[in-house]
Protein backbone atom coordinates (compact mmCIF):
# COMPACT_ATOMS: atom_id res chain seq x y z
CA UNK A 1 0.00 0.00 0.00
CA UNK A 2 1.47 3.34 -1.05
CA UNK A 3 1.79 6.15 1.48
CA UNK A 4 0.93 9.64 0.26
CA UNK A 5 3.81 12.10 -0.04
CA UNK A 6 3.65 15.84 -0.76
CA UNK A 7 3.42 17.05 -4.33
CA UNK A 8 6.25 19.20 -5.66
CA UNK A 9 7.81 20.27 -8.95
CA UNK A 10 11.54 19.90 -9.49
CA UNK A 11 13.01 23.17 -10.81
CA UNK A 12 16.62 21.90 -10.82
CA UNK A 13 18.35 18.59 -10.16
CA UNK A 14 22.04 17.96 -9.48
CA UNK A 15 22.70 14.44 -8.19
CA UNK A 16 21.34 14.24 -4.63
CA UNK A 17 20.48 17.96 -4.65
CA UNK A 18 17.27 19.48 -5.99
CA UNK A 19 15.43 22.77 -6.01
CA UNK A 20 11.72 22.06 -5.54
CA UNK A 21 8.55 24.12 -5.60
CA UNK A 22 6.02 22.95 -2.99
CA UNK A 23 2.39 24.05 -2.74
CA UNK A 24 0.95 25.07 0.62
CA UNK A 25 0.51 22.04 2.91
CA UNK A 26 -1.56 21.45 6.02
CA UNK A 27 0.40 19.82 8.84
CA UNK A 28 -0.36 18.42 12.28
CA UNK A 29 2.45 19.54 14.58
CA UNK A 30 3.71 18.89 18.10
CA UNK A 31 6.72 20.01 20.12
CA UNK A 32 9.48 17.43 20.26
CA UNK A 33 10.16 15.62 23.50
CA UNK A 34 8.97 12.46 25.18
CA UNK A 35 6.13 10.93 23.18
CA UNK A 36 6.24 13.37 20.25
CA UNK A 37 5.59 10.75 17.57
CA UNK A 38 2.87 9.08 19.65
CA UNK A 39 1.02 12.41 20.15
CA UNK A 40 0.81 12.81 16.38
CA UNK A 41 -0.01 9.14 15.91
CA UNK A 42 -2.90 9.38 18.41
CA UNK A 43 -4.21 12.47 16.56
CA UNK A 44 -4.31 10.66 13.19
CA UNK A 45 -5.65 7.46 14.83
CA UNK A 46 -8.88 9.23 15.81
CA UNK A 47 -7.70 11.14 18.89
CA UNK A 48 -9.14 14.37 17.51
CA UNK A 49 -12.40 16.28 18.01
CA UNK A 50 -14.11 14.49 15.09
CA UNK A 51 -12.72 11.08 16.16
CA UNK A 52 -11.69 10.78 12.50
CA UNK A 53 -8.94 8.43 11.41
CA UNK A 54 -6.45 10.12 9.09
CA UNK A 55 -4.12 8.16 6.82
CA UNK A 56 -0.42 8.23 7.66
CA UNK A 57 1.72 10.18 5.20
CA UNK A 58 5.44 10.47 4.62
CA UNK A 59 7.70 12.14 5.42
CA UNK A 60 7.67 12.98 9.11
CA UNK A 61 9.03 16.53 9.27
CA UNK A 62 11.38 17.72 12.02
CA UNK A 63 12.28 21.38 12.45
CA UNK A 64 14.67 22.80 15.04
CA UNK A 65 14.26 26.44 16.11
CA UNK A 66 16.91 27.21 18.71
CA UNK A 67 15.94 25.34 21.88
CA UNK A 68 12.53 24.42 20.46
CA UNK A 69 11.98 21.58 18.03
CA UNK A 70 8.82 20.39 16.38
CA UNK A 71 7.63 17.27 14.59
CA UNK A 72 4.91 17.33 11.93
CA UNK A 73 2.85 15.02 9.73
CA UNK A 74 1.54 16.32 6.43
CA UNK A 75 -2.26 16.01 6.39
CA UNK A 76 -3.44 13.99 3.34
CA UNK A 77 -4.66 16.15 0.45
CA UNK A 78 -8.19 14.69 0.60
CA UNK A 79 -8.56 15.56 4.31
CA UNK A 80 -6.99 19.02 3.86
CA UNK A 81 -9.41 19.78 1.00
CA UNK A 82 -12.40 18.92 3.22
CA UNK A 83 -12.23 19.75 6.92
CA UNK A 84 -9.20 18.98 9.04
CA UNK A 85 -10.34 17.74 12.45
CA UNK A 86 -9.32 19.88 15.40
CA UNK A 87 -6.94 18.34 17.93
CA UNK A 88 -8.42 17.38 21.32
CA UNK A 89 -5.78 19.22 23.32
CA UNK A 90 -3.04 21.80 23.07
CA UNK A 91 -0.27 19.21 22.49
CA UNK A 92 -1.05 19.04 18.75
CA UNK A 93 -1.80 21.97 16.46
CA UNK A 94 -2.91 22.14 12.85
CA UNK A 95 -0.97 24.66 10.78
CA UNK A 96 -0.35 25.58 7.16
CA UNK A 97 3.12 25.54 5.66
CA UNK A 98 2.95 28.20 2.93
CA UNK A 99 3.93 27.41 -0.65
CA UNK A 100 7.66 27.82 -1.11
CA UNK A 101 10.77 26.94 -3.08
CA UNK A 102 13.21 24.68 -1.20
CA UNK A 103 16.73 23.47 -1.84
CA UNK A 104 16.86 19.79 -0.86
CA UNK A 105 19.64 17.26 -0.18
CA UNK A 106 18.75 13.54 0.00
CA UNK A 107 20.79 11.24 2.25
CA UNK A 108 20.50 7.96 4.16
CA UNK A 109 21.23 6.80 7.70
CA UNK A 110 19.73 7.17 11.15
CA UNK A 111 18.29 10.40 12.53
CA UNK A 112 21.20 11.68 14.61
CA UNK A 113 22.51 15.16 15.37
CA UNK A 114 25.72 14.35 13.47
CA UNK A 115 23.91 13.10 10.36
CA UNK A 116 21.62 16.14 10.38
CA UNK A 117 24.57 18.55 10.79
CA UNK A 118 26.57 16.82 8.02
CA UNK A 119 23.61 16.85 5.61
CA UNK A 120 22.82 20.48 6.38
CA UNK A 121 26.48 21.44 5.81
CA UNK A 122 26.47 19.72 2.42
CA UNK A 123 23.23 21.46 1.43
CA UNK A 124 24.51 24.89 2.48
CA UNK A 125 27.77 24.34 0.55
CA UNK A 126 25.82 23.33 -2.59
CA UNK A 127 23.54 26.36 -2.23
CA UNK A 128 26.62 28.58 -2.03
CA UNK A 129 27.93 27.16 -5.33
CA UNK A 130 24.52 27.86 -6.93
CA UNK A 131 24.31 31.38 -5.42
CA UNK A 132 21.07 30.45 -3.63
CA UNK A 133 20.31 32.28 -0.40
CA UNK A 134 18.54 30.33 2.35
CA UNK A 135 15.96 31.77 4.70
CA UNK A 136 14.46 30.27 7.81
CA UNK A 137 15.34 27.12 9.66
CA UNK A 138 16.10 23.77 8.03
CA UNK A 139 13.40 21.12 7.81
CA UNK A 140 14.43 17.47 8.02
CA UNK A 141 12.20 14.95 6.25
CA UNK A 142 12.20 11.28 7.28
CA UNK A 143 10.38 8.89 4.94
CA UNK A 144 10.93 5.43 6.44
CA UNK A 145 9.84 3.56 9.56
CA UNK A 146 12.48 3.01 12.27
CA UNK A 147 12.96 -0.67 11.40
CA UNK A 148 14.25 0.20 7.90
CA UNK A 149 17.96 -0.53 7.64
CA UNK A 150 19.88 2.77 7.94
CA UNK A 151 21.58 2.51 4.53
CA UNK A 152 18.16 2.05 2.88
CA UNK A 153 16.47 5.05 4.53
CA UNK A 154 15.44 8.11 2.58
CA UNK A 155 16.07 11.30 4.52
CA UNK A 156 16.15 14.87 3.29
CA UNK A 157 17.20 18.24 4.59
CA UNK A 158 15.35 21.22 3.12
CA UNK A 159 16.09 24.94 3.24
CA UNK A 160 13.67 27.57 1.97
CA UNK A 161 15.22 29.52 -0.92
CA UNK A 162 14.93 33.28 -0.45
CA UNK A 163 13.20 35.15 -3.26
CA UNK A 164 15.58 37.13 -5.47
Amino acid sequence: MAIETPDYKVAEQDGKFEVRDYPAMTVARTEMGDGDFMRLFRYISGGNEAEQKIAMTAPVLVQHKGEESGMSFVVPREVAAAKVPAPKGAEVSVDTMPAARFAVFTYSGRRTDKNEADALGRLRAWMDTKKLRAEGEPVFAYYDPPWTLPFMRRNEVMLRVAAE
